[in-house]
């Protein structure tokens, strides 16, 4: 008696073969799918100073910068000022400036800000990783294409550094992106 299913030793490993296949499809689409968390709140006045970039993901608003910085200061009108410069194509050149607003998105802790630069465009700014003391934060944005670690000192020690890197690759960002930014010592 003929059975509908001949299973061959062939067909058999193929069948295996597209259920693994199958599962890393699903997989990697799980892990795709992870919302990116920030930190759980912020003391805005805490954060509020100069902040040094150590590193970011390459962004065409920042080709050709060295020293970059940014600076917050709380309004009395509810926004954040934020104030980037950097020194264009050397550490001595040109610097480049822009004044931009910062919101906060309502009950996020603080952690989640839309950044303004050009009305009516504003571009998130989550905050997902930050130092107890304040001494560092890591900000990114939710398609994990915009990343910047922060410091409040130009230099950051390379532990530091490393143990970013580490909680920022287990967020699902390619760190392989990541361009350290030349500062100097004030």
């Amino acid at each position: 008696m003929k059975t509908f299913f001949s299973f061959t030793g062939l067909t058999v490993k193929l069948f295996i073969m597209g259920l693994l296949i199958a599962s890393v499809l699903l997989i990697t689409s799980f892990l795709k799918a992870q919302p990116l968390e920030t930190v759980a709140a912020v003391d805005l006045t805490k954060y509020a100073g100069k902040w040094y970039e150590i590193a970011s993901f390459p962004q065409r608003f920042q080709a050709g910068c060295h020293c970059t910085t940014a600076e917050y200061t709380l309004s009395d009108k509810g926004y954040v000022v934020v104030e980037n410069r950097c020194k264009k194509d050397s550490v001595t050149g040109k610097e480049s400036y822009i004044k931009g607003k910062a919101f906060v998105d309502k009950n996020t802790g603080n952690a989640k800000l839309k950044v303004q630069f050009f009305w009516p465009f504003r571009g998130k700014y989550w905050i997902i990783d930050l130092a107890d003391d304040y001494s560092y934060a890591v900000v990114g944005h939710p398609n994990r294409k915009y990343l910047w670690i922060l410091s409040r000192t130009p230099k950051m020690s390379p532990e530091t550094y490393n143990q970013i890197i580490e909680r920022v690759k287990a967020k699902q960002f390619d760190v392989t992106k990541l361009q350290l930014t030349p500062q100097i010592e004030e």
